[in-house]
């Protein structure tokens, strides 16, 4: 044991003859609540066999701040994700954070690679818009690494960690309610392919608000998140079985494609079929007609993100919290009242 001693034992050595990861060891000599007492009680029992000796000096230079930010978003094609962007980084910049981006493009793999790129560059915390598919256990890595970390519009079932959200469920429930309100009884929704907590909750919100009056939904149908595909779905949403005089959209990359699609078959949008798109971009004021958004201010959730995550770097142990920011509706002309449908599905 003293030669041991005498080589200065490492944490990995003291990781190894306790059969733990140094990740593990690590966290005992921090005194870290995260450990059970079982295999606290084995690595202090090994730190004590070698001899081993926390080096507080250097711990200390370890914990310098590199004074960069991550953050991971799943769509930089989409502008709303842009905008949100821009939120964090007024707030970091002024506080003197440089934001390091990546973006995932919805691939878990890519995800945990620039996950662990970020922690090699040693960043001060991270803001992640999980990609689909992240799984519990990829966010409780990066808590387990004692990384500070928010998630920002989407957050994975069974995490417990700082939040910056919309309230999805209550802003579809309200564009449902508001075609409703016009006489539209045939409301479809166009949503995306694969899952997670945003698409959930703006379905929640579409499927309650139609319950509350009595209705089914006319369609749902999942589109590929890009323009290009929402147009080329339109000639099918019109051959449809059961047409909708109204479409709700997931997002407005979604319904501005679809609103070009339908505007290539003459539709006349607003008064044979009333179109509805989700986050209020810029764009859904630039076509013919408007498009009607929910405005989700995503500027806000970046801005409220950073702050969330300075407030966890500062004070790592507080309690997490979750700010929902309420959404409203910008009405354009691509609403109006409900047109006639033939049994064919084509407007009178």
């Amino acid at each position: 044991m003293k030669g041991k001693a005498a080589k200065q034992a490492t944490l990995l050595d003291v990781a190894q003859k306790a059969g733990v990861s140094r990740a593990t060891a690590s966290l005992v000599v921090r005194k870290s609540p995260l450990v059970s007492e079982t295999t606290r009680a084995i690595v202090e029992e090994a730190m004590e066999e070698l001899g081993y000796v926390y080096n507080l000096s250097a711990a200390r230079l370890r914990a310098a701040r590199s004074r960069t930010v991550g953050a991971i978003v799943p769509n930089l094609t989409n502008p709303f994700f842009s905008i949100m962007l821009s939120g964090m980084e007024s707030v970091l910049e002024a506080a003197g954070l440089v934001v390091i981006l990546a973006n995932s493009s919805e691939d878990t793999h890519k995800q945990a690679a620039f996950i662990r790129r970020m922690r090699e560059h040693a960043v001060d915390g991270l803001i992640i818009c999980p990609a689909k598919g992240t799984t519990t256990e990829q966010i409780r890595n990066i808590q387990d690494w004692n990384l500070p970390v928010v998630q920002a519009l989407r957050v994975v079932a069974d995490t417990r960690t700082d939040y910056s959200g919309i309230d999805y469920r209550g802003g579809m429930a309200a564009a449902t309610h508001r075609l409703i309100a016009l006489g539209h009884r045939q409301i479809g929704f166009v949503s995306i392919e694969g899952h997670h907590s945003a698409e959930a909750a703006r379905l929640e919100g579409f499927r309650s608000a139609l319950a509350e009056n009595g209705l089914a939904p006319a369609f749902i149908v999942e589109c590929e998140t890009n323009s290009q595909a929402a147009r080329a779905l339109a000639p099918a949403l019109l051959r449809l079985p059961n047409p909708a005089s109204a479409i709700a959209c997931f997002n407005d990359v979604i319904g501005l494609g679809l609103h070009r699609g339908l505007v290539d078959l003459g539709v006349r949008i607003g008064k044979e079929v009333s179109l509805f798109g989700f986050d209020d971009v810029p764009e859904a004021d630039l076509v013919s007609p408007g498009l009607s958004s929910v405005s989700t201010d995503p500027h806000g959730v970046g801005e409220r993100a950073a702050r969330l995550l300075l407030r966890r770097i500062a004070e790592p142990d507080t309690p997490a919290e979750a700010v929902i920011a309420p959404t409203s509706i910008v009405e354009r002309p691509s609403i109006g009242p409900a047109a006639s449908l033939t049994t064919s599905g084509r407007r009178d």
